[in-house]
């Protein structure tokens, strides 16, 4: 496989891993407006015979520099962003905690998106 392209279709909520033509991992995200303006990770997805590549650390790094260039933050519902976070804090700051609470509203209230 060449090299992994990360593109950020956010009209879609996905920042995409591309190998070869052929979408090998992503992470779907949505946008919370409020409180705050951030990106809200929801699912990380790598397909199975690229598992174990760094593809889904590369996609929650880009995630976390796509929001550090918009000068918004991350609010992970994502269990594997969560983790990566954990390990990576000079990379992922910490989410306020109320940020959090507003990101899973947003996702009860819109039962059907993810």
């Amino acid at each position: 496989m060449s090299d992994i392209e990360i593109r950020d279709d956010r009209a879609a909520g996905r920042l995409e891993a591309v190998g070869d033509g052929d979408v090998v991992g992503r992470i779907e995200y949505f946008v919370l407006e409020s409180p705050e303006r951030a990106l809200v990770p929801v699912h990380t997805i790598v397909e199975p015979a690229h598992e174990g590549k760094g593809i889904a650390g590369s996609l929650a790094r880009e995630l976390y520099a796509v929001a550090a260039r918009e000068g918004v933050p991350v609010a992970p519902l994502c269990p594997y962003v969560t983790k990566w976070a954990e390990r990576h804090p000079d990379e992922a700051p910490q989410a306020d905690p109320e940020l959090r609470r507003a990101a899973k509203e947003w996702l009860v209230a819109h039962p059907g998106r993810f």
